[in-house]
């Protein structure tokens, strides 16, 4: 047949593998793909194939993608701002947007989000270690109150006596006593973002960012308890899985034990 087309055999044989080398290949990149529930896009699966030495660009990634409509849950979306009373207390920024090269445990940034819970909106506190922004600790609640942030403080699994500083902005929730006795019995400094300056927390702005598109956007949720479930569950894939640009594309938990052994 092939003589009588005038075709080489060896083209038609290459053609032949590399329609299958392209099959295992998209078999891989729905994998990573599902595996990152559904929220990594070209780059990122990029980096998890270089990990099973299999090399992709990213154009033939996003193409594969295309081809088993694989959207990424990070599309455009528009949230509900929820607005805080403001701190005035005379209190300095000590973080100052120095985010990066900070010791394991040396700062502990925190802020709250919104979700509605049976129609209803709830609210989410989390706890975030600035060395690998891995999440400490979390609460759940119906009320934006300084009671859902000591719950994190309580539900947190770190020494608390080895942070030194608690940075967040100026909402009225880390305004208390409660916070105050907190800081105070573990030794901890307060540091607080200058007034109308989300830059000074963006760490906190950019984890909150991540936990509405890849949590909270699809979900539905009936009770706090539910909630609560399904983001432990999310929290434990964040922290030991989920690979972050901003540190080199390893997951909190690799960043830390990288640290360590060097």
């Amino acid at each position: 047949m092939c003589k009588f087309l005038g075709i080489p055999r060896s083209l038609v044989y290459y053609k032949r593998k590399e329609q299958k080398i392209n099959s295992a290949l998209e078999n891989e990149v729905i994998k990573i793909f599902k595996k990152s529930r559904n929220n990594y896009g070209c780059r990122k699966i990029k980096v998890e194939l270089k990990k099973l030495n299999i090399i992709a660009s990213r154009q033939k990634i996003g193409s594969i993608m295309k081809k088993y409509n694989l959207v990424s849950n990070y599309t455009i979306k528009q949230f509900k701002v929820h607005k805080s009373t403001c701190n005035q207390a005379e209190i300095g920024n000590i973080v100052d947007g120095k985010f990066d090269g900070r010791q394991d445990l040396e700062v502990i940034i925190s802020d709250l989000t919104y979700v509605k819970v049976a129609g209803k909106w709830c609210y989410i506190c989390l706890l975030v270690n600035l060395f690998n922004r891995e999440i400490v600790g979390f609460s759940v609640g119906k009320n934006k109150t300084a009671n859902l942030v000591y719950e994190a403080f309580l539900n947190s699994n770190i020494n608390l006596l080895k942070v030194n500083i608690f940075h967040t902005d100026r909402g009225k929730e880390f305004d208390n006593a409660l916070i105050d006795e907190v800081l105070k019995a573990f030794n901890i400094k307060r540091s607080l973002s200058k007034k109308g300056c989300p830059y000074d927390n963006a760490v906190a702005e950019a984890t909150y960012k991540i936990i509405k598109t890849e949590f909270i956007s699809h979900k539905t949720f009936n009770s706090l308890w539910e909630l609560n479930l399904q983001l432990a569950d999310y929290l434990n894939w964040y922290n030991n899985y989920r690979i972050h640009g901003s540190l080199g594309y390893l997951s909190p938990k690799e960043f830390k034990n990288n640290f360590v052994r060097i």
